[in-house]
């Protein structure tokens, strides 16, 4: 059962189940509803593109359990994986920003900007050189090169407290001197090695198979549960840290937790289809601002995520006149984010 009432000017529903009542926006289910019904049309339609192209009905013939068995083939074992592991891994870029925009109070801060996805590729390639190119061997060397530029960028900017501008110019340097040493081991290795981790540095979804994007949703999903257990804490400490402490919660300790989980889910995402840039930056925002919400929400940024990171994903292999990395496009989409966001703070100043 649910009633409707009006909180400051937005409609809310409350949501009843026995003894528990959920709030939620009017107009945040609308945003996710209609973010849901255009992730299943890019889906349809990016299972459908290719040399063997299949009609949007056809796809959903197959999806149904029908279709002959070459389209069974092609729509489950040859395009599904690639698109999940979009949809997915999309969805865990974006929390991962909301999570870092949120402890900082900043819509410029994410994972690719602080430094974290050149941390996680820094510890990819060590793995690469020394041990194997194995999924699990790579994971574990994503996560532990992200771990430690995050432990980097908390140390050199603790002075005083963590404070978000700070947080976010140390991440810019440790980026950049990252960015320079993993140039320098390219330039070092074999070729073939080279050429490996150069596709996989660009952010691509090129030879995605399912068990990687099993064993990303294995790794994320009990961060995700941690996270939903600590939203009302995040939301506490967006309203700052006197109102945070005031009515009950750690921001110290909120904030670390956040961008542990934040690293470790980048990390993930990162270990699987490479550092896909901007996609972390720009979803969660593009979601508060079309939704209206006065909080990021996790959930409104991992479908617009997954929008995002699919959709980049189609145009680069069946738009452009030349099939290119996902990243590429999600770095001209980030661009043309950032110039917005500039251009319309500097109005907001003036």
């Amino acid at each position: 059962m649910s009633t409707t009432t009006l909180d400051v000017g937005h409609r809310r529903l409350f949501l009843r189940c026995g003894p528990v009542v959920v709030p939620v926006r009017g107009r945040s289910v609308l945003v996710g509803t209609i973010a849901v019904a255009v992730l299943a049309v890019l889906t349809v339609l990016t299972l459908g593109l290719g040399t063997y192209a299949l009609t949007p009905a056809e796809v959903v013939r197959v999806l149904l359990g029908g279709g002959g068995a070459l389209d069974r083939t092609v729509v489950y074992e040859w395009r599904l994986p690639r698109a999940m592991a979009a949809i997915i891994l999309g969805g865990l870029l974006a929390i991962a920003g909301a999570l870092f925009q949120t402890v900082t109070r900043n819509p410029l801060a994410s994972p690719d900007v602080l430094g974290l996805s050149n941390g996680a590729f820094t510890g990819m390639l060590i793995t690469v050189v020394v041990f194997t190119a194995s999924w699990p061997v790579m994971t574990l060397g994503a996560v532990a090169g992200g771990a430690a530029a995050a432990a980097a960028i908390w140390f050199l900017a603790r002075t005083g407290g963590v404070q978000g501008f700070r947080l976010i110019i140390v991440g810019i340097g440790i980026s950049a001197m990252l960015a320079s040493l993993n140039t320098w081991m390219l330039l070092q290795i074999e070729l073939e090695t080279a050429m490996f981790a150069s596709a996989w540095g660009a952010g691509s979804l090129n030879g995605v198979t399912a068990g990687p994007v099993l064993g990303a949703v294995l790794c994320a999903l009990p961060l995700l549960l941690v996270l939903g257990a600590m939203a009302p804490a995040l939301q506490q400490i967006d309203l700052g840290d006197d109102m945070a402490t005031a009515s009950g919660a750690r921001p110290d300790r909120v904030r670390t937790l956040a961008l542990l989980l934040g690293v470790a889910l980048v990390s993930i995402a990162t270990a699987v289809v490479g550092p896909i840039a901007f996609v972390a930056l720009a979803a969660p925002q593009i979601a508060r601002r079309i939704a209206r919400t006065p909080h990021l929400s996790p959930t409104l940024s991992a479908l617009f995520g997954a929008v995002l990171l699919l959709g980049s994903d189609m145009i680069a292999q069946h738009v452009l006149p030349v099939a290119l990395p996902a990243g590429v496009v999600t770095v001209s989409v980030g661009g043309i984010y950032l110039v917005v966001t500039i251009i319309q703070e500097i109005r907001r100043r003036a």
